[in-house]
């Protein structure tokens, strides 16, 4: 009896092993299905399409990883008719020979010669009486008169003087003719008024080194130079354009020098 109810069990146990197996494998194939369901209703459908469709019209059902290829639509020209003749090959124009080139010469122009400088008017020149003081051999202190060509201007007067204070050339010199007027002397201005020419000097005019008779003898050269001119008579000396009474020691120049004052 114990033996039969060992062998009972072992019988309802591997039932219940191979019911519970079976049950896996069914959930397995459901869970498989479920999760394929989409794949397996493609493949159905194609599968279905291909049945139906007519024998020998068999076609590529393109597969969901193939891309559809692109269609080339080739348009062919209508070709033209026979009858129409083909148009004559134009003959190809000959090229321009171009002519042989000549060497070129140099082509040498003509010297241009310089204009000649417009001729320019010789100055006008005037010959002016100017004087300076002459030592005889006794000690005698006279004027001597010389001659200068000067340009002509507008203040011949003072043109004159300035050839006075210029000094005598090395040939009056070896005559004894000197200036006796101050070094660094210079006009400041030469005017006339009616009969008297206004003189105004550099205050250097002042300071004579001869004494007396050089005071006397610059003044008698200045004012024999200036009454050379028709229209003066005697000479007002100014010292920058102030009139003084007295030149060096009591030498009057208060009032206008003629030649009749020495």
């Amino acid at each position: 009896m114990g033996a039969r109810k060992t062998n009972a069990k072992s019988k309802s146990k591997g039932s219940q092993a191979v019911v519970i197996f079976w049950l896996i494998f069914a959930i397995i194939i459901i869970s498989i299905f479920i999760v394929n369901a989409a794949t397996i209703e493609k493949n159905f459908n194609l599968f279905k399409t291909r049945i139906t469709s007519a024998s020998g019209a068999e076609e590529d059902i393109p597969t969901a990883n193939e891309e559809e290829p692109a269609v080339t639509v080739t348009i062919q020209q209508p070709s033209k008719p026979a009858s129409q003749p083909a148009e004559p090959a134009k003959p190809a124009a000959p090229e321009p020979t171009k002519p042989a080139t000549q060497p070129t010469q140099p082509q040498t122009q003509p010297a241009v010669q310089p204009a000649a400088p417009p001729a320019v008017p010789p100055a006008q020149t005037r010959d002016r009486s100017i004087y300076y003081t002459q030592v005889s051999n006794d000690g005698q202190i006279l004027h001597s008169k010389v001659t200068r060509r000067i340009p002509v201007s507008d203040s011949p007067m003072q043109d004159s003087l300035n050839a006075l204070l210029t000094g005598p050339s090395a040939e009056e010199l070896s005559k004894g003719i000197v200036n006796l007027i101050p070094q660094n002397t210079r006009v400041l201005s030469a005017t006339v008024r009616g009969s008297t020419a206004y003189i105004s000097f550099s205050e250097d005019f002042l300071f004579n080194t001869f004494g007396v008779e050089g005071y006397v003898a610059s003044l008698r050269q200045i004012v024999w130079t200036v009454t050379e001119f028709q229209n003066v008579k005697d000479v007002q000396v100014l010292i920058e354009g102030r009139r003084m009474d007295y030149l060096g020691e009591g030498i009057w120049i208060g009032s206008p020098i003629g030649r009749q004052s020495f």
